[in-house]
């Protein structure tokens, strides 16, 4: 008998028009991949010692979180059911609203993909800025919808100017990401609140807030008060970046309990453990921590940027743990020659050119890597 994933990955596929052999995952695979991304999909990397490619905190997980994992392991023979309800109840009342407005998954990721594949579905377009986070936009495609893109502006910052001139009658989804990845820029929260809340009006608003602890608290403005007053408006939050719990997959969504269930219903099997939940928990709130996390982010990142400002790069401004910036040549052998001295970063395409995103590690870390990147184009 067919299991509950087998039915869904079937049922799923058969709404999107997909052969029936065929996975999501390979869907997403076949779809274009640039020359400068392959290399991350090919599993030809060798070991990577500094890793600097999927914007991890260095310093997590904190003290919190490792004695919670400690104190829970005793009850990892037990489905999280009940931890699971009580930690929604924690996220929201973090977030000042009601236990219907969560939606708890896998990491963001998994969420991002439910969305995609929940707003898909419908067909129409989703319209995003260019180059943001792809994962909800590339779900989306895979179910028939089309994905506009607006470039980003001069600074390589979100244009909500340009992205608000082209939604259309069909356009089903607006997704903005802010401060944005892979660019690091930041909008004005004001500008990008008063964004949220007229698009909305007309049309379903996702907001990725993975970065925004790294900017300080004075200056966290997130779309959660757009979700209190009603709004038609989604927001992201991710345990896997400030944190430091990327490797445990803990993410959680605030929205409108009618979005929350039709995105959570393309949600298969229990998206979080015990371990995990456990762990977001203690971490939820731990100030010193994030405080620790966000000194030493700057500092290290500070020393990336006068390396690019000393070899006159151009570089997005970046407010959160990476860097995109313009090599002025061959990125993707830049890229290859550091992965074999064991340094991993990221490559993007965008404009016809080549750019490279550094995550911002510790300043060790970074100090061997512009040791390393100077000794390569010399």
């Amino acid at each position: 008998m067919a299991n509950r994933r087998d039915w869904l990955r079937t049922s799923l596929a058969l709404a999107a028009g997909l052969p029936l052999g065929t996975t999501l995952a390979e869907r997403l695979m076949a779809a274009p991949v640039s020359e400068t991304e392959k290399i991350f999909f090919s599993g030809n990397l060798p070991p990577m010692k500094i890793r600097l490619a999927s914007n991890e905190n260095p310093y997590g997980p904190s003290d919190k979180a490792r004695a919670a994992i400690t104190q829970i392991i005793t009850e990892a023979n037990r489905y999280p059911f009940q931890a699971t309800v009580d930690f929604k109840q924690v996220l929201a009342t973090h977030e000042g609203v009601t236990p219907d407005h969560i939606a708890v998954g896998s990491g963001s990721a998994d969420l991002l993909s439910a969305t995609g594949a929940a707003f898909g579905l419908e067909g129409g377009r989703i319209l995003s800025g260019f180059p943001t986070f792809p994962m909800l936009m590339n779900y989306a495609e895979v179910f028939k919808a089309t994905w506009d893109k607006v470039d980003m502006d001069e600074n390589l910052a979100y244009d909500y100017e340009a992205v608000a001139s082209r939604i259309k009658d069909d356009t089903r989804l607006v997704f903005v990401c802010n401060p944005n990845n892979p660019t690091g820029t930041l909008v004005d929260p004001a500008k990008v609140k008063a964004f949220c809340e007229e698009v909305s009006k007309k049309v379903t608003v996702f907001s990725d807030e993975a970065y925004l602890e790294f900017l300080e608290p004075s200056k966290q403005v997130s779309m959660v008060d757009l979700v209190k007053k009603g709004a038609n408006v989604i927001v992201s939050r991710t345990f896997s970046k400030i944190y430091g719990l990327a490797g445990l997959r803990v993410g959680y969504l605030v929205a409108k309990p009618e979005l929350i269930k039709k995105i959570t219903r393309n949600q298969p099997g229990i998206p979080n453990n015990q371990i995990a939940l456990a762990a977001a928990r203690a971490s939820l709130g731990d100030t010193a921590f994030m405080e620790m996390s966000r000194k030493k982010n700057a500092e290290a990142r500070k020393h990336l940027t006068d390396f690019l400002d000393k070899k006159g790069y151009f570089y997005g401004k970046s407010h959160t743990n990476f860097v995109m910036f313009d090599p002025k040549g061959d990125a993707l052998g830049i890229l290859n020659k550091l992965a074999e001295r064991s340094i991993a970063i990221r490559a993007w395409d965008y404009k016809g050119m080549q750019w490279l995103r550094v995550s911002i590690g510790t300043s060790d870390e970074m100090r061997l890597f512009t040791k390393a990147y100077d000794e390569i184009i010399s």
